[in-house]
């Protein structure tokens, strides 16, 4: 999108930006009741067959991400009208998909001010490093920087390090009501999964629980990851960086199939939720197809999006994503000097570039 003003995108949205009780009312109905049934029919499942309970487990994966939506609604007082009815409900849906409400409500803030920042990169965002400073940093840097890219980390570790470790504590200097809301949900977390150890067998629950929570984490971080890094994606140091540039083109519109679509909560039109993150779930297509310009955003598709396991670094010269494989000739025997000299076209100090 070429030039795009935000004082006129934005009015075009605004008609968008209110929440309907109802609506909401009838999200809550057609989102949690049926991913507690699923559950239930995976668990009914298992004294047939693992195999007949899996269907139900991956389908209630599913209304994890999709209760996961809500939560993220009420994060930004978009899902009620009502404050306090949105953070009693965060609260809620925080335990359900183990994300503590005030905590990842501030990181997330952070996250939509500062996106596609390469000036304020660190908090609320994956890591990612440009050429340049992957160049020069540590060895031991570049083999940490590696293994977390990896799609076997990422997507693979990745759920039980965020959900189970990172998001178990505060940060450091959080507000009290922060800290308090932390350890509520940490606390309505082991009472709820002590019931069912209880009610059910710890290892029936597990069965169950365990790989609903692993399906849904790997999901909700890939849905992250490609819908910020992405082939012709936006980041711009803080002179140059632009609200609007950074929401209509750091962030992809995910064109995904109505059912998908329906079970994400219609997160894949990600440009018009970073362009106003008012708009409800449930108003994002409405909005984007009513502002044309909106239209010209990145679509991606499942198809195109897996390329986005391939982008490992951000080349600031080119403006694209590159791989470790398009660098790995710049790490000749001279080592990381010699490849940063090289990459900026110029021979390292006391040599020549090998």
């Amino acid at each position: 999108m070429s030039n795009p003003n935000h004082a006129q995108l934005k009015k075009g949205v605004s008609p968008y930006e209110k929440s309907n009780t109802k609506s909401s009312i009838r999200q809550l109905i057609n989102t949690l009741p049926p991913f507690f049934i699923l559950w239930a029919a995976a668990y009914l499942s298992l004294s047939v067959s693992y195999w007949l309970a899996l269907p139900f487990i991956i389908l209630a994966s599913g209304f994890v991400i999709r209760t996961f939506i809500v939560f993220h609604d009420c994060c930004h007082g978009s899902f009620f009208k009502s404050r306090k009815a949105n953070d009693i409900l965060g609260t809620i849906t925080g335990i359900l998909t183990l994300f503590p409400y005030q905590q990842w409500k501030h990181s997330h803030a952070i996250h939509h001010s500062t996106s596609s920042n390469l000036d304020k990169r660190g908090i609320g965002d994956m890591w990612l490093l440009t050429v340049d400073e992957y160049l020069e940093t540590s060895f031991w840097k570049r083999v940490y920087y590696r293994l977390y890219r990896s799609p076997f980390v990422m997507f693979g570790i990745g759920p039980i390090a965020i959900f189970c470790i990172n998001y178990r504590f505060n940060v450091k200097g959080a507000k009290r009501a922060e800290r308090i809301n932390t350890w509520i949900t940490n606390a309505g977390i082991i009472v709820l999964y002590g019931l069912l150890c209880w009610a059910l067998g710890w290892q029936n629950f597990l069965l169950i629980q365990a790989p609903i929570f692993w399906f849904s984490g790997a999901l909700g971080i890939w849905l992250f990851y490609v819908q910020h890094q992405f082939e012709d994606s936006y980041f711009e140091n803080e002179e140059e960086w632009s609200y609007v540039k950074a929401a209509v083109e750091g962030s992809s519109y995910y064109k995904l199939p109505k059912l998908l679509q329906w079970m994400t909560g219609n997160i894949g039109f990600h440009h018009v939720h970073h362009l106003s993150p008012r708009v409800p779930n449930y108003n994002l297509e409405q909005a984007h197809n009513a502002v044309p310009p909106l239209q010209h955003a990145t679509t991606i598709t499942f198809g195109t999006s897996l390329k986005a396991l391939n982008f490992r670094l951000w080349d600031e010269d080119n403006k694209a994503f590159v791989s470790f494989k398009q660098i790995k000739h710049l790490l000749g025997k001279n080592g990381a000097a010699a490849a940063l000299a090289r990459a900026k076209n110029k021979p390292p100090a006391g040599g020549e570039v090998a």
